[in-house]
């Protein structure tokens, strides 16, 4: 069975195909610069090594509709392609980043289903218009191919409502969805299903704290294999400090800032999404310079760095009181899975709360998910690798068994 996962944002597409059988991917890329003068599109075919099976070019693509058409052509050519007609595709998984209150798990596309989703639109306005129109492209490129969408809010949808809801007028969460969704769900989910495999134990007897680390992050609690509490809130501007975006904050802070600056909402907003976090701090929000300026004494890269640290240690240490007894923390995505120095930075001096860290380990990683900790460490810290689009396609073929 060959899956293919879409993920459309709003001026672009990032797609994968799989072959379930083997659990390999056969090909992947990225259309991009949609709409505008000139787009560009990078195709990867497995297997084999990048070059030779790589292939970017340039050319416009007005629409999400000529993006795809191009991504088929590829996906089917006679030479370079891995499939020899799209007939091939048994379903089609769709990445959504907000289900709202409407989705709790991943579900098959109908028009009922399209309907509630845009009413979505207003919680996700920069996401979910280009997820929409990728489905509706999908739908009339592969007609009568079954279509799931896959919610990156779902996985938090098993909150209690002490959670997930505000300490405001109750009426705003009735009226208006305000509440905590939280996000990366499908990476959360992921990794805590493969943890309970490092652990040796059923999902269903595990007590994790999973920390989602790229340029957006994100943690979670999981309790019994279930999420009950997460970092992000209604959007994913709360929680930890991350590349561009600022985590929590005081909320007065919007009104004082855009008072004394003159600013409206949508600048204050802008600059706390894409000017703040670590770049907002020092500069740059990639933590290799970060790591280079630290070392030759930076004192703001040193402070965005601490500042990072020192927030996602607090969210563990919340969730650790949460959940009462802890298997393991997981560490995932670019920068959980390749900064050793992050991970360190977070698990130093936890040896009274059952985290012993291996300093060896933690710096030479295999890639394989495993223990970074010591042996004889009572609480586990995991590094993963997260597979989101594998964990859709897995998602896309439950729903297509029902």
């Amino acid at each position: 069975m060959k899956i293919l996962v879409i993920n459309a944002g709003s001026s672009s597409i990032k797609y994968q195909l799989l072959d379930m059988e083997k659990g390999n991917p056969l090909a992947s890329g990225v259309v991009e610069r949609i709409g505008e003068d000139m787009g560009n599109l990078t195709h990867k075919a497995y297997p084999g090594t990048a070059d030779e099976n790589k292939s970017t070019f340039e050319k416009p693509f007005p629409t999400h509709k000529e993006g795809m058409h191009e991504v088929v052509a590829l996906l089917t050519d006679s030479e370079k392609g891995v499939i020899k007609d799209r007939s091939e595709i048994a379903g089609i998984g769709h990445r959504i980043v907000h289900g709202g209150e409407y989705f709790f798990k991943p579900t098959l596309v109908d028009n009922e289903m399209l309907e509630k989703l845009r009413k979505t639109i207003p919680l996700a306005p920069l996401h979910n218009p280009g997820h929409i129109i990728g489905i509706e492209v999908a739908m009339e490129l592969f007609p009568g191919v079954k279509q799931v969408c896959v919610f990156d809010t779902s996985f938090h949808q098993t909150m209690e409502p002490k959670a997930y809801q505000y300490g405001i007028p109750y009426e705003l969460y009735e009226e208006l969805g305000v509440r905590r969704y939280g996000f990366h769900g499908t990476s959360h989910k992921y990794v805590a299903r493969e943890a309970s495999k490092v652990l040796g134990k059923p999902l269903e007897e595990c007590n994790l704290v999973t920390v989602h680390l790229g340029n957006g992050a994100s943690l979670s609690a999981v309790k019994n294999g279930k999420c009950i509490d997460t970092s992000m809130g209604l959007t994913p501007l709360g929680g930890i400090i991350m590349g561009t975006r600022c985590g929590d904050i005081d909320p007065a802070i919007l009104g004082y800032i855009a008072d004394q600056k003159g600013w409206d909402l949508k600048k204050t907003l802008n600059v706390l999404t894409h000017e703040s976090g670590l770049k907002g701090i020092c500069g740059s929000n990639d933590l290799r310079d970060i790591h280079k300026r630290r070392e030759e004494g930076d004192e703001r890269a040193q402070l965005a760095f601490d500042m990072a640290v020192h927030r996602c240690r607090q969210f563990i240490g919340a969730y650790f009181f949460e959940l009462g007894e802890v298997d393991a923390v997981i560490f995932t995505a670019g920068i959980g899975e390749n900064d050793p120095d992050y991970r360190a930075g977070t698990m130093e001096g936890l040896e009274k709360f059952g985290i012993k860290m291996d300093a060896d380990k933690n710096a030479n990683w295999n890639r394989q998910p495993s223990a970074v900790s010591a042996d004889d460490s009572p609480v586990k810290v995991l590094v993963i690798a997260t597979n989101e689009e594998l964990e859709i396609a897995n998602d896309t073929v439950a729903v297509l068994n029902e």
